[in-house]
């Protein structure tokens, strides 16, 4: 077959995210250390499925680890996903974010591994500067609420 060839990327590395949805409605977003890649940018909660996780599994884990909460597994909805579409400069791999919106959860969200958190009404939300793969996920999400 001939036609359009794309430039083969290295294996991406799955990053799941979550749009956790408060009333009002309010997203919780959260600020990347400085040290960080893309350190100060406002982000989805989440990170990296590690080897042996679902992506749900990766998500409940890691918003633990975040935030100190836990997410009702039962109301996880899959909304969008994100990926690079060219190799990244090095050292940077290529990733795929998976983006879920949650609801429900137990506990008060606290930042315990960034440099704040903050609820966000939908309509300041693409104000805020982010790294380019939750723009398209933030565009998503304000479609579906």
């Amino acid at each position: 077959m001939r036609g359009f060839a794309l430039p083969k990327i290295p294996t991406l590395i799955p990053v799941v995210a979550a749009a956790l949805i408060a009333p009002g409605p309010r997203i919780l977003m959260q600020r990347r250390r400085e040290t960080r890649d893309f350190g100060g940018l406002w982000e989805f909660p989440g990170g990296k499925v590690e080897a042996g996780e679902t992506p749900e599994s990766a998500l409940l884990r890691e918003i633990d680890e975040e935030l100190g909460i836990a997410l009702d597994p039962s109301a996880l909805e899959p909304l969008a996903f994100a990926s690079d579409p060219v190799q990244p400069p090095a050292p940077r791999q290529p990733h795929v974010i998976l983006l879920y919106t949650c609801r429900v959860w137990t506990g008060e969200p606290r930042c315990l591994d960034a440099d704040s958190i903050a609820w966000i009404a939908p309509d300041v939300l693409m104000a805020l500067p982010m790294p380019p793969l939750d723009i398209p996920l933030a565009r998503a999400l304000l479609k579906a609420i």
